[in-house]
């Protein structure tokens, strides 16, 4: 999956497969973690929010089960 790098504290990349509908966050300590199921509004959302931390902290951490990649 391509991500696309942002600019963030905590995220250096973050990617989206719609037909999968899962969502790929790289942070800054080079960890890779998939998130699944997650629709396209809420990465929309994610993507454009103005703190990416604080979306991410609000609505997918915890919420979103995930599995680490690296």
């Amino acid at each position: 999956m391509m991500r696309e790098r942002v600019d963030s504290s905590v995220m250096a990349a973050i990617g989206y497969d719609p037909d999968a509908q899962v969502m790929e966050v790289e942070f800054v300590s080079g960890a890779v973690y998939r998130y699944a199921p997650v629709s396209g509004a809420l990465y929309a959302r994610f993507r454009t929010a103005s703190s990416l931390g604080q979306f991410f902290d609000a609505y997918i951490r915890d919420v979103v089960p995930f599995t680490r990649l690296v």
